[in-house]
Parts: structure tokens; sequence; C-alpha cells
């Protein structure tokens, strides 16, 4: 199985930054406005979320990271991912109906992109495969698309 682009460990990170902003900037108020009109100690707030941020921001990418490989058969995509719950997919070529190769603003930045395999049927019908270099997920998306017609031929 092949690993992701180490850029996406990037974008976990920044991604867990924007989450932990949020109970780093409730602390904040709480340190600032509620608790000096009380007796409670200092950093009573503030502990709990800057020991969230660094969860967020430098345990847990890695995690997420390692969790994701893929690979690419003769006539099939093999997507594997998952920390607690391991979940390998794979995907027959003649059954993708369209793809899509997507980019965000944080995966932009750091040259990163998902091809997503769209395929017949209701139940998990789209595949979505983050963490690729963006000429990679490009030169994978043609690949497919090119089997793809040769099996309609």
């Amino acid at each position: 199985m092949t690993p992701l682009s180490p850029s996406q460990l990037k974008v976990l990170r920044a991604r867990g930054l924007i989450l932990a902003l949020v109970p780093l900037a409730a602390a904040a108020l709480l340190e600032t406005i509620l608790l000096p009109r009380t007796e409670l100690p200092v950093g009573l707030a503030a502990a709990p979320a800057v020991i969230l941020a660094l969860l967020l921001v430098l345990a847990m990418p890695p995690r997420r990271y390692r969790a994701w490989a893929y690979d690419v058969a003769e006539d099939e995509l093999h997507v594997q991912n998952g920390i607690f719950l391991r979940t390998h997919t794979i995907v027959p070529f003649g059954r993708v109906q369209h793809i899509d190769v997507s980019q965000g603003p944080i995966e932009r930045r750091y040259g990163v992109g998902a091809i997503t395999l769209h395929t017949a049927g209701t139940r998990a019908s789209a595949v979505v495969l983050p963490g690729l270099e963006l000429a990679d997920a490009e030169r994978m998306r043609d690949e497919i698309r090119a089997k793809i017609r040769q099996d309609l031929v």
C-alpha cells in the first residue's frame, strides 16, 4: 500500500490548529472575563484548552496520516483508512461513473488534493482518497479514465 503525500500531514496539522482555535478562544474569554471575578485558580480554563490544542495539532495528525494508504491495481483501487475501525474499500474501475479531483484552500496551500470516485449504487457510492500530490491525483484520474474507456471498447 502507498502512503499519502507527506504534505497531507501539514494539512491535517493546519486543520487541527483551526479546530483548536475554538476552545483556545473560549478559554481565553473565561480566563480574562469570568475567572478574575471568582476565587478559582488562574489557568483552570486555559490548561485543558492548551492540552486539547496540543493533541489536535501534534498528536492526532500523525496517527490520522498513518491510517491512510492506497494501491492502484490493474482494474481496481484499494483505499485503506481508519484509526480504530480499519476500512479497506475496493473500487472496481468498471463501476466508476465519474471522477473528481478537488482541493480546498488548505490543500491548495500545500499542493495536495483529493480524488473522488463516484460509482454506481447507493451505499458508499463515492470513495474519497485525500492527500495526494495534485499532479498524482490528476494522473490517477486520467489513468482510471483511460482504463474505463478500454473496458468500453
